[in-house]
């Protein structure tokens, strides 16, 4: 099927190929054109509409061509995700499916109320109920279900940072780059019981250790802070770095951190010693997070690696505690990089970001990685075969945080279950926030 273009186009585009081929040196052709196109006394002029003009649109097909393939891409995701839920028996509670993805579909909620960036966002444990931090110095409790913003909470002077829900659900702890910890009684009406001071800079991360007893904060001071909750007293300094420490994450049993530093490095740290256990050289920009591999995510990291079980780090190294056998990191290089914990050593690297990688997020089955990054997505990489299997546009640029959701149903932790000896062991329930700079927090649920 021929395309007739008007005398006018056929000028402009005889024009734009008489400037193309001068600007490349093809005098012979150039001057046969000029020529053949009726166009003898043609120069080229830098003011021209036509100066460039095959050069743009050259390069605005590829662009296209690659939204289309994307767009594609998304498309047929989204019609296998129907598909699977139409057929899958799951189907009839993904609230609580084990094997969940979130979609590549937009979120279902998107909660608007701060007034800049949004930093972190935390559930609580029992309560469809989630905080976040802003830039805004406040934080805003949200019941997540129907997106109502239920509270508040204000006490902090700049920046906060970071937040977390400890175990029970009872405390909320912040941070702030006003220098404060703060805690905070959810029963009665999230009211400020406690102020932890101490640290010299902005206050990157605060979190709970095991047992709810001590918390552990990372700062810009170039210190990790070890305080006691009951006294507010700080029992340990630590300083693994000469830089803007990130962040300092607990293990799950509470005897390690993994630290992620401006230094470009990340490193696990003996919490009773101090003592550095082990260093992660090999990004080449700031390590903005890193996290332990919990212990259900092993058989998958092991199959990626080509490791069995019963060899990993952890059980060669005499220990017997499997969930510090592997860290996993993020960089402001854009990639995301599986350690050995005790080693050290580089075992492999997620490539597939855009942008600095922020969030981690390990899925409940273990058998997925979960990531935010500055390019606007949420990738979610497949453990045992290191591919990126799908991924979520989140309509932001820049995401900063990532959660998956705290509250369990079934097993024990449900009054239906203690009369059913048979009952599963609880299960996550599927949601998960992400928290962005135009302000919001994105949630994702069945």
């Amino acid at each position: 099927m021929s395309i007739e273009l008007t005398e006018r186009q056929q000028n402009d585009l005889h024009r734009a190929m008489l400037d193309y081929l001068h600007s490349v040196g093809y005098h012979k052709t150039y001057e046969q054109l000029k020529q053949e196109s009726s166009q003898p006394d043609f120069q080229p002029d830098p003011n021209s509409k036509t100066k460039d003009l095959l050069v743009k649109k050259w390069t605005s097909v590829i662009r296209l061509q690659k939204k289309i393939i994307d767009l594609e891409s998304r498309l047929a995701q989204a019609l296998q995700d129907s598909a699977n839920v139409a057929t899958s028996p799951a189907a009839l509670n993904q609230r609580s499916n084990p094997d969940w993805l979130p979609t590549v579909t937009p979120p279902k909620l998107t909660l608007t109320g701060h007034r800049a960036n949004v930093n972190a966002v935390a559930f609580h444990p029992r309560y469809s109920v989630l905080v976040s931090a802003s830039d805004d110095s406040t934080m805003k409790v949200w019941d997540w279900e129907t997106g109502d913003l239920e509270r508040t909470v204000q006490g902090h002077t700049r920046r906060v940072s970071d937040c977390e829900y400890d175990s029970k659900g009872k405390y909320l702890v912040s941070c702030s780059h006003d220098l404060f910890i703060k805690l905070w009684d959810v029963d009665n009406e999230y009211k400020n019981v406690s102020t932890f001071r101490g640290h010299d800079h902005s206050i990157s991360t605060v979190r709970f250790l095991p047992g709810d007893d001590r918390l552990v904060s990372a700062s810009r001071d170039q210190s990790v802070r070890i305080w006691e909750v009951a006294t507010t007293h700080c029992i340990k300094v630590i300083r693994p770095h000469e830089d803007w420490i990130r962040a300092a994450l607990p293990s799950p049993d509470g005897r390690f951190l993994v630290t992620s530093c401006m230094d470009h490095t990340a490193r696990v740290i003996e919490i009773a010693t101090g003592a550095t256990k082990a260093e992660f050289r090999g990004h080449n920009n700031v390590v903005e997070n890193a996290i332990f591999v919990p212990r259900n995510a092993i058989p998958a990291v092991s199959e990626l690696l080509g490791l069995k079980v019963a060899a990993t780090p952890a059980s060669s190294g005499g220990g017997d505690d499997l969930s510090v056998a592997f860290v996993v990191t993020a960089s402001r290089d854009q990639k995301i990089k599986i350690w050995d914990a005790r080693a050290g050593q580089c075992l492999h690297t997620l490539v597939g970001h855009d942008g600095w990688v922020h969030g981690l997020v390990f899925h409940p089955n273990g058998r997925y990685l979960l990531s935010a990054a500055d390019d606007g997505s949420i990738r979610i990489w497949e453990l045992k075969t290191g591919r990126c299997i799908r991924k979520i546009e989140t309509g932001e640029r820049f995401v900063s945080c990532l959660s998956w959701g705290r509250q369990t149903t079934g097993g024990v932790a449900s009054d239906e279950a203690l009369k059913d000896t048979q009952s599963e062991a609880p299960r996550r329930v599927n949601v998960i926030a992400a928290g962005c700079w135009d302000y919001t927090v994105k949630i994702w649920k069945p």
